[in-house]
């Protein structure tokens, strides 16, 4: 009997174990054979010229199809597929109205749920109503002055250097503190081994009609003037719209885009002309920090970028072959190998670069008080660490981080034949600290500054220093600009032995 019941409990625990094996099984099976269809992308804007774009469709259904969008205007490289990965080409062909158009494909299979992607096409010129065209005299191109290309530029800029916070400055130029720039300071930048200059500009506040967008001719001469320092001293010199209230930087919108291309349009076609008969030591920049963080976002930047482009090729000479630089998704490295997979086109072939800012760790570059999200760093580089203000140590972003962080710029462009910009770059001087600290901070400041530059130049970008003329606590500045001397010759040195 006791046998018995022991025989029965076994089986009863076998087929429990079997029971709740097969189960497991079951459910196992039924998680690996879970269907699943995904797009990388769910919103394309074209511009009214015909274009493309592609998109990547990922599953693992049997098959997909993607259903005719009723917009005789898109067209598909292909409308179904199987499980993996495809990418699929969709063209858009020209609007030729000036209103948008819009239209929705969707990805669907029977086995998981449909992706929809919405489409829109801006209409043909829809910007340039807004304001009269200021390309009133395009000349014939001309390629005198202007043989090199954007890498042969790039292998004559050595070392940069910003006017900051003076032709940029809110309220005029002397407004934020800054003396007016002068050739001798320019003269003095030169002897003290910068042979390239970048001018950032303001120009919205400088408008003599801001209902047509029209620019007061004496700024436009007073940039031409600065322009004309640098050129003198054979130096390369970048001439941008700056920050410049934030009306292009702070508006990357569906919303704001006809208007703010239109802004765009009409001050390009003016400094263009303006400055078109500088040779090729004169580049222009699209814009400074656009404030983007998604790919729909990005997508209205190309479109300010395409406008900038279009706005200065258009008005001949020199202009026809410039160099011009575009500046990634809030000149933010790692955003910039993310978002910006696609570039605008040119007319110009090989005249394009590229622009990058870069103030990492900004706990140590920029940061002025402790948050809770981290505290600022005193002290940068394995050799340079407190042993006994440790908690002022940096912990993140040392030489391996800094670069791994320039070689995502130098794999995505640099190796493909565009060249980057590092358009600011620097490291705040914290002069409250004394003593010992004070001394180490600055040595670690000035290997800073020196491993920036090298381990740029090593991956092929462009270093231009952040001078923003402060020569107090958290300041940037090298130069005295009331008198043209040199403030701070550790940074200075430092950033020269960085091209050694």
């Amino acid at each position: 009997m006791k046998n018995t019941i022991k025989i029965c409990l076994l089986s009863t625990i076998l087929c429990f174990t079997f029971l709740s094996i097969w189960a497991c099984s079951s459910d196992k099976e039924e998680k690996a054979a879970a269907k699943t269809l995904a797009v990388d992308i769910n919103k394309i804007d074209f511009a009214s010229k015909g274009s493309e774009a592609s998109i990547n469709i990922n599953s693992n259904v049997t098959a997909w199809m993607i259903s005719n969008p009723s917009a005789s205007w898109i067209q598909l490289s292909q409308v179904g597929g199987t499980s993996g990965t495809v990418a699929v080409k969709i063209t858009a062909s020209e609007n030729t109205s000036t209103e948008a158009r819009t239209a929705t494909i969707t990805v669907s299979s029977g086995e998981a749920s449909p992706v929809k992607i919405a489409v829109t096409q801006a209409g043909k010129e829809a910007a340039a109503s807004l304001y009269p065209s200021y390309n009133t005299n395009p000349i014939a191109a001309d390629q005198s002055g202007m043989s090199s290309t954007a890498v042969q530029l790039a292998g004559k800029i050595k070392l940069g250097w910003n006017i900051g916070n003076t032709l940029d400055a809110i309220g005029g130029e002397t407004a934020w503190g800054n003396p007016k720039v002068t050739k001798a300071l320019i003269d003095a930048v030169k002897a003290n081994g910068f042979n390239a200059i970048r001018i950032p500009c303001s120009w919205n506040q400088y408008m003599a009609n801001s209902a047509t967008a029209q620019l007061k001719t004496e700024w436009l001469d007073r940039v031409k003037e600065v322009v004309q320092y640098c050129v003198d001293n054979d130096m390369y010199v970048l001439v941008n719209i700056h920050w410049d209230g934030g009306w292009l930087e702070n508006n990357i919108t569906e919303a704001k885009k006809i208007e703010t291309n239109a802004k765009q349009k009409a001050f390009w076609e003016q400094i263009a002309t303006q400055l078109r008969g500088f040779d090729e030591h004169l580049l222009f920049a699209s814009a400074n920090e656009p404030a983007v963080d998604d790919a729909g976002q990005m997508a209205v930047l190309t479109s300010y970028h395409q406008t900038f482009i279009n706005a200065v090729r258009s008005t001949g000479g020199k202009n026809a072959y410039r160099t011009l630089v575009i500046q990634g998704p809030s000149t933010d490295i790692e955003k910039t190998s993310k978002l910006m997979t696609i570039l605008p086109t040119d007319t110009a072939a090989n005249r394009m670069m590229v622009e990058v800012h870069y103030y990492g760790p900004w706990n140590f570059a920029g940061m002025t008080k402790d948050e809770s999200w981290g505290k600022m760093f005193y002290y940068w580089g394995a050799n340079y660490h407190s042993t006994t203000d440790t908690e002022r140590n940096a912990t993140y972003g040392e030489e391996a981080d800094l670069d791994k962080t320039f070689k995502l710029m130098k794999t995505q462009f640099i190796d493909n034949g565009i060249p980057v910009l590092l358009g600011e770059f620097g490291a705040i001087r914290r002069t409250t600290l004394t003593g010992d600290a004070l001394t180490l901070h600055l040595a670690s400041r000035a290997y800073y500054l020196k491993t920036v530059v090298k381990t740029a130049r090593a991956n092929g970008l462009l270093p231009f220093y952040w001078d923003e003329g402060s020569t107090g606590n958290n300041g940037f500045g090298i130069f005295t600009r009331s008198d043209n001397t040199v403030f701070d010759t550790q940074a200075l040195t430092a950033l020269k032995e960085g091209l050694l």
